[in-house]
Formats: C-alpha cells, structure tokens, sequence
C-alpha cells in the first residue's frame, strides 16, 4: 500500500497567529507535524509515501529529503491553491495502487489510522473508505451522512449528518479516472472530488477515527499535544 501527504497548505491562520514556522514543521510534542504523520502511515502499512510541499519555501522540501526514514519520500514541490489540485498534483505518484491519503494537518490517534486501513483493504477495488469525526473542528467542515451499513449517503447537508470528514481516506486508484468525469471548477475544492466520487456511484464508506484536530490556529497545537497525550518541548 501506498500513501500520500498534502502538505502544500500556506498556513495563514498560524501566521497571522505569530508563528511563522512553515505548517509542516510545527511541532506536536517536540515532533513536526509532517515527521509524525509519516509516522502514521509507515505504522499503518504505507510502503512508500508521495508528499506535496509549496513553493514558498524549500525548508520542509529540505527536511524532506535530508532526514532518514523508514520507506522512500517522493516529493512534490508546487504551490497550490486548493487541497484538490495538490490531490491531482500527486496523481501520477498514487494512480497504481490502492493508498492512503491524509492532509498534513490532521492529528488523530495513529491506532485509528491503521484501523481505516485495514477496513480499506477488505473492501472491493470498487469501494473507498473516509475517515469521519464527530469532533467538529473546521470553520467549513464537510457534513458526512452516514447510513447503518456505515456507507455514506450524502455529503454537505448538516441536516442529515452527525459526522464530518477528518481528512484521512483510504482510496482506490479509479477515483482518479472518476474526478476527470466531476464538473469543472476554476478552484475545485477536494470536497468537489469527492461529490464527483459519490455521484458516480463509487461506493464511499465511512470510518470513525474518533476525535480529530485540524492544525489551523496556535490553540490547535496544544489540542493536538493534549489529544495526542504528549508533551511539548521546552
């Protein structure tokens, strides 16, 4: 299994926070997000692990590369609007295989990740799996309905949810093909791919992955550290 990482985000909300640190390279308990999410992945069974970086800055491609790790890194260097063109960017990284994909940002419990994993795998080539929280953290949080089958019926209707997306999934490599088939937008946003992925009949299943912090705002780190159970460095 292979996994990839969107890391292309520009971090405004923790600049304007004072914290000047490119968002990969935060650190949760003394740990940068991007060194503990590949940590995640190698834990869950990712093989290698294909990671898009921005191009405001070569410090986290740097880190990148010159720091050891368990599986190959592939990186992508490029500035992205959105977290579907960084999604499409590293398509000709993920397009073989089965693989696991996770925003940089999202923090977790790691045991959830290799739990979604396993339950991705189990699924025909034809099903993919997203991780959901009830934990809603996101100013603009994707509303997840999810039926007594755990299948997703709809998504962006709060009436009908209680779970939101925790930016973790399990995906095959046909929901590249599908998204090409999605309505064309000049800033598509992920969630659109996935709506392109639900009307085309690509069965999409939900997975709770239990509480879950997107690393937006300085008080996300110390939520992080805290759900994490680590703590921070002096």
């Amino acid at each position: 299994m292979i996994a990839g990482i969107i890391a292309a985000g520009l971090g405004e909300r923790l600049q304007a926070g004072g914290i000047t640190t490119p968002k990969p390279l935060v650190e949760i308990g003394g740990r940068p997000l991007i060194a503990r999410t590949i940590d995640a992945l190698c834990a869950a069974g990712a093989t290698s692990i294909a990671c898009i970086v921005n191009a405001e800055t070569d410090r986290v491609r740097d880190y990148l590369r010159h720091t050891e790790w368990p599986v190959p890194i592939e990186i992508v260097q490029r500035t992205t609007r959105t977290s579907a063109e960084s999604f499409l960017a590293l398509r000709p990284l993920l397009e073989t295989d089965p693989f696991l994909l996770t925003t940089v940002d999202t923090v977790c419990d790691p045991r959830a990740l290799i739990a979604l994993a396993t339950r991705g795998m189990a699924l025909s080539p034809d099903a993919s799996v997203l991780g959901v929280t009830t934990t809603v953290d996101d100013e603009k949080p994707l509303w997840a309905e999810v039926g007594t089958d755990a299948r997703i019926r709809s998504l962006g209707d709060a009436s009908r949810a209680r779970h939101v997306t925790a930016g973790v999934y399990f995906l095959q490599p046909l929901v590249y093909s599908l998204a090409d088939e999605g309505p064309r937008r000049a800033v598509p946003a992920f969630r659109d791919v996935l709506a392109s992925l639900l009307g085309h009949g690509h069965a999409l299943y939900a997975f709770d992955v239990g509480p879950s912090i997107d690393v937006d705002r300085p008080r996300d780190i110390v939520a992080a550290e805290e759900l994490l159970g680590v703590t921070r460095s002096t």
